[in-house]
């Protein structure tokens, strides 16, 4: 037997592992389509770029298309949302059974007006005939047109054809969102809903040594405590109720505290823990011997936040022994995984919701609420509990982005062009999030009295990667050798940031490279372009370099500088450069932005432009202010004043230029930006006042020491 005839072909996108068309569209009898992608809503806009797809393929309007949310219920199966890899994953498998479903359709338009397919055009769903009839999409698709596996034989439309695709669409989300219609978890209301509250151990280490549970159960309102291990959770009939007995426990619980923390919050202590060191990419040139410059330098990253708008929440229901949980998080199916788990219940009982949350890009608490909502749940069968952490939870508690170290040495040749190049980088894991086959990646799980053990940490292979991820420079090098030094001991809990490794892997490579253009008395542009071949690498910086007005060599005066950086966002994503404009005064100011995208076909343009400013702004934050605080024995930042990001008045005027290649498939670029805003701020200060920043956040202080 062939193997043709044993092996199912392979499908583009997320039809590989969900092959049914019916999982993708359904054409309902009120002239609508309703689409059902297993991709999520984050802020990211990604509902709109399907929606776009779906009404280009179909020859709808977009009006028509309805989304119905995630639902483990009857939503395919698309893993997580991340990664930037909606539009290639949830996208392209709706493309291609839109066509399909647009073909079956027309197959029987033809039959029913006696024409041939060539003699059928398609106007909002309404397919006509040259000789005359018409009959529309709804008056044909029966209940069985799409119970069949998707072939994806069907072409999709080209993109000299397309009307929709490429479009500015406005999002769909956000004109709710701006006249306060209720749009988040946060914001729901079942009937006869209870609210939650948790009272978490101090520090990680922390041990309950007393509670008086019976003067919480007599506070007012207050319907149920729940105790198990050191999990304790309140449930009360008003929100404030919830709060107050929360606070009391926290006030009148004893508790003894473990000093499992570092000594201080450097980054550094990285390099003093058990590492597991494997290198991912090697080159030798045995002409580097000779090299007539070297250097070497050290970068670093600590401990960040999400940092959410918002802070997590979740809304469960348990009853007749069966889970319904909405949540924000961005895994829906490997979240009910994990709740399974922990709770001793079949996944089958399981229904896991999804509700937009409001803000966060990442593995935040998201997960981690929907399981304290449903121990919750549980205590009072029935009746749906809101649980929503209080800011001081999320701080102290959220996975965080991991601390990392990058050591980099290079060596130039007498030409000035680099012959040798080498990148360590020292990092926790960057995915702790439910889904993996051994444990369960649940805070409270890890809390009762029979605990559920944390899987092992990790990260995601090569060549999306964790740590690891964009360590791999883009740059053509005779020699290189990258290594990496994954530590899954953490003391404290670290996954999933946006854009994880590659925020620090890229701040440290472009800074570098600045730094070697300065040794070899080249213009930064003119460094990079000598070492890059990939066509499409050299268009986004010669666009960004021409939309700034740069100069090449041109000097800082004392006060403003400008900087550039590059990179491919997993060597496989979006390509990105940015030029940026600081002024230094009592700090450091980011004034403006320019950049430069290559995300291949632009679905929706618009979007890819506030993806890039949104991710450019939140690294200006990063870079310039954000760092989480600890002690040997708990996390100390807990609010907003111990943990400032950037403003309104301090974000910086942005433009963004998309190179659009329609012919070129659409890539992600939501997380794209990152680590090349990061190190093109460091090039500025080196550009305004002759020192260079490596560690981050760049603070006052350390600029002060900088200078000094």
């Amino acid at each position: 037997m062939s193997a043709s005839t044993t092996t199912p072909r392979k499908l583009p996108g997320s039809l590989e592992t969900n092959r049914q068309l019916d999982r993708w569209l359904r054409f309902d009898r009120d002239g609508t389509v309703t689409i059902f992608p297993g991709k999520v809503e984050i802020g990211q806009g990604i509902h709109t770029v399907l929606v776009q797809m779906v009404a280009e393929e179909l020859d709808i309007a977009l009006e028509r298309v309805r989304l119905a949310l995630a639902d483990t219920s009857y939503s395919p199966n698309e893993g997580m949302t991340s990664g930037s890899l909606s539009t290639q994953q949830s996208g392209i498998a709706l493309r291609y059974a839109a066509a399909e479903a647009r073909d079956l359709l027309m197959q029987r338009a033809a039959a029913k007006l006696g024409a041939s397919l060539e003699q059928l055009t398609v106007r909002d769903g309404t397919i006509t005939a040259r000789s005359g009839g018409s009959v529309t999409y709804w008056e044909l698709a029966s209940a069985d047109l799409l119970k069949r596996e998707a072939t994806a034989e069907v072409a999709p439309k080209m993109p000299e054809q397309h009307s929709v695709v490429g479009m500015n669409v406005q999002r769909l989300d956000i004109p709710g969102k701006i006249t306060g219609k209720p749009s988040y978890v946060q914001d729901m209301e079942l009937p006869d809903m209870l609210h939650g509250r948790i009272a978490r151990p101090p520090g990680p280490g922390a041990r309950l040594a007393a509670l008086d549970v019976a003067e919480i159960e007599a506070m007012p309102g207050v319907t149920a405590v729940v105790r198990d291990g050191v999990f304790i959770g309140v449930i009360a009939v008003r929100e404030e109720q919830a709060i107050r007995a929360q606070r009391r426990i926290l006030r009148s619980a004893q508790w003894e505290e473990q000093p499992t923390l570092p000594a201080n919050s450097d980054p550094r202590y990285l390099l003093d823990l058990e590492s597991e060191d494997e290198v991912i990419s090697e080159r030798v040139n045995d002409a580097a011997a000779a090299a007539a410059t070297r250097l070497e330098a050290e970068f670093s990253r600590p401990h960040i936040a999400h940092a959410s708008l918002a802070p997590s929440c979740a809304v469960a229901l348990f009853q007749g022994g069966k889970y319904t949980v909405w949540t924000h998080s961005q895994g829906i199916f490997p979240l009910r995984g994990d709740l399974a788990k922990v709770l001793g219940s079949a996944e089958n009982d399981i229904v896991v919701i999804h509700a937009e949350g409001a803000g966060c890009y990442g593995h935040n608490g998201a997960d981690d609420v929907a399981l304290d909502a449903a121990l919750l749940a549980r205590a009072v069968p029935g009746r749906a509990v809101r649980v929503q952490w209080m800011r001081e939870d999320e701080f102290a508690w959220e996975p965080f982005g991991s601390p990392m170290v990058v050591k980099m040495s290079a060596a130039l040749d007498a030409k000035g062009n680099i012959a040798s190049w080498t990148h360590d980088v020292w990092s926790h894991a960057h995915s702790t999030r439910p889904g993996s086959k051994d444990g369960a990646n649940l805070l409270a799980g890890w809390h009762l009295e029979k605990p559920v053990a944390a899987a092992r940490p990790g990260n995601p292979p090569l060549p999306g990667g964790g740590s690891h991820r964009n360590a791999i420079p883009l740059y053509e090098f005779p020699g290189q050798r990258i290594t990496n030094h994954l530590i899954r001991k953490a003391p404290l809990r670290t996954s999933a940031l946006r854009s994880l490794g590659a925020h620090v892997n890229v701040f440290a490579i472009e800074s570098f490279m600045d730094e070697l253009a300065v040794a070899a008395n080249a213009d930064p542009v003119e460094f990079r372009l000598r070492h890059l071949k990939d066509p499409r690498a050299r268009a986004v910086i010669e666009t960004v370099a021409a939309k700034a007005g740069w100069k090449p060599r041109e000097a800082g005066d004392g006060t403003r500088g400008r900087g550039l950086a590059f990179a491919r966002y997993k060597n496989a994503g979006c390509y990105v450069a940015v030029i940026v404009e600081i002024e230094v005064g009592n700090e450091v100011r980011v004034k403006r932005v320019f950049a430069a995208v290559d995300a291949g076909q632009a679905i929706n343009p618009d979007g890819i432009r506030n993806q890039t400013e949104g991710g450019i702004i939140q690294t200006v934050s990063w870079t310039l202010k954000e760092r989480v605080g600890f002690n040997r024995e708990r996390v100390t930042t807990l609010t907003w004043d111990d943990y400032p990001i950037l403003t309104f008045g301090e974000a910086p005027e942005v433009e963004v230029t998309l190179v659009n290649r329609p012919e070129l498939p659409p890539l992600g670029a939501g997380e794209g930006a990152q680590g090349p805003t990061g190190a093109a701020i460091a090039n500025a200060i080196y550009n305004a006042l002759g020192v260079r920043l490596r560690d981050m956040p760049f603070t006052r202080e350390k600029l002060i020491s900088a200078l000094a």
